[in-house]
């Protein structure tokens, strides 16, 4: 293999000498190196508790699966992923502050309406009482 031959270039004179235990030298070197990399991927994802993250990032994966547009992604700059993210929510917020302002301003214009209604009653019973008043004097 391409690693071996690279192997032996870095330990050519104990190659020469040799060869049988250059090749079992290096067979244990890299099945040592193979089991240091797995323990230490091991104890990074123990330290890290990425068995959970990696789960709970299958999870997003696969309820995303139904999606039609594209996930969220940053483009590096800051005041444009804010804009990208806020916008929309403040449009959203804006329409739905304007809804009630509408619906607020009929509610008073109605209770307008009905103040208007009542004080033209008071000044019509008003009249009707004067006028019962002059008739009875």
């Amino acid at each position: 293999s391409c690693s071996y031959q690279r192997f032996v270039n870095c330990y050519r004179c104990f190659y020469k000498l040799q060869p049988q235990l250059t090749r079992s030298i290096y067979d244990q070197f890299i099945s040592q190196l193979q089991v240091s990399i797995k323990e230490e991927i091991q104890e990074v994802k123990n330290e890290g508790n990425l068995e959970g993250l990696f789960s709970s990032l299958d999870k997003i994966v696969e309820e995303a699966k139904d999606r039609e547009e594209p996930a969220w992604r940053p483009s590096g700059i800051p005041e444009e992923d804010v804009r990208s993210t806020m916008v929309p929510y403040f449009l959203k917020h804006r329409s739905y502050l304007r809804r009630v302002l509408r619906e607020k301003e009929e509610e008073n214009r109605k209770v307008a309406e009905s103040v208007l209604m009542g004080r033209d009653r008071i000044a019509e019973l008003q009249q009707l009482i004067q006028a019962r008043q002059q008739a009875w004097q």
